[in-house]
């Protein structure tokens, strides 16, 4: 049974994929500029820019011109980037591993803080804790990640001087892992917040409703001792809402990651994204948003999977 719910969800990641890629070809056709004026600059002639598209396959009709990328991607070939003429799986790799090292710190950041938030709020529950930790995760969780990033570079890195302002490494330092963890703390602090927030508040809601249930309400009444009400009765029947909030809050993740990318210049799949976009460079915009796509797929089958180990019914749904 478990095997087949795995087959369906696994055979709906290509119909994901395929819509995913049509929609950023097509956006990135609509969206204004021309790469040929990117790449030659704009003293160029018309005769220049007509050779170029032509080099480069752009003057085909949209339908040939996916068809073909379509093509070479199924074959493992993501093409050439336009910018810079590299190979474009060389060139995503080594970014999408720094942007996995980004994304984990900062989901097990929101992960510690959301969940721990959470619990204590909802087991002082209309209180004066309870009231603040609420009014505190609304105002993070509508904080965009690039302001709340440029007030953490003033104050801890301006100011205080305490942490780096940018970079994943010291030039001037020996680049190793203390030096990595050190750069890594503004930009996973800045990307964690947002999603904490959103955990934190479901994470109350969730053992609130779990804590109100007959049979937690009966256990009670017989004396059970708090700890192992919660371990027992309360955490575990709470648990599948919030692994599938933490599992969403990935997406988020990998998005707030550009920002924090960007703003911190962290080498990452974001920041390669976000110059690749500003270039025009189809295949590596198309290529990077697919593997971010595939990677946030995955995960949330991955969560499905424990939520339906945790409760088999749920493969009826």
């Amino acid at each position: 049974m478990l095997r087949s719910y795995l087959g369906k969800r696994l055979a709906a990641i290509l119909p994901v994929l395929f819509g995913v890629s049509v929609i950023i070809f097509l956006l990135m056709h609509l969206a204004p500029g021309d790469v040929t004026t990117v790449l030659l600059g704009p003293q160029a002639t018309e005769q220049d820019r007509v050779a170029l598209r032509h080099t480069l396959g752009l003057d085909q009709p949209l339908p040939v011109q996916y068809g073909r990328w379509l093509e070479r991607t199924a074959e493992g070939d993501f093409g050439t980037s336009i910018a810079t003429s590299l190979p474009v799986t060389a060139l995503i790799l080594p970014r999408f591993v720094n942007t996995i090292i980004l994304t984990v710190a900062s989901l097990f950041l929101a992960v510690l803080i959301g969940y721990s938030a959470g619990l204590f709020a909802a087991l002082r529950a209309r209180s004066w804790f309870d009231r603040s930790m609420m009014t505190v995760t609304l105002i993070f969780g509508s904080t965009p990640p690039f302001w709340l990033g440029l007030l953490l570079v003033l104050l801890f890195a301006l100011k205080l001087q305490w942490l780096p302002v940018s970079g994943m490494i010291d030039m001037a330092g020996d680049g190793g892992v203390l030096d990595t963890l050190h750069h890594l703390v503004l930009p996973a602090v800045t990307t964690a917040l947002a999603p904490a927030a959103i955990i934190a508040r479901m994470v109350r809601s969730s053992i609130l409703e779990s804590l109100g249930r007959p049979h937690v309400l009966v256990a009670r009444a017989k004396g059970l001792r708090r700890r192992d009400l919660l371990r027992r009765h309360v955490v575990l029947n709470a648990l599948p809402p919030i692994m599938t909030i933490t599992g969403l809050q990935l997406g988020y993740l990998l998005g707030g990651a550009l920002f924090s990318e960007v703003v911190f210049a962290w080498p990452g799949l974001g920041s390669l994204l976000y110059s690749s976009i500003t270039a025009r460079d189809m295949p590596v915009v198309q290529a990077a948003t697919l593997l971010i796509a595939l990677t946030f797929v995955l995960v949330n089958i991955l969560v499905d999977l424990v939520n339906v180990l945790i409760d088999p019914r749920l493969q009826e749904s």
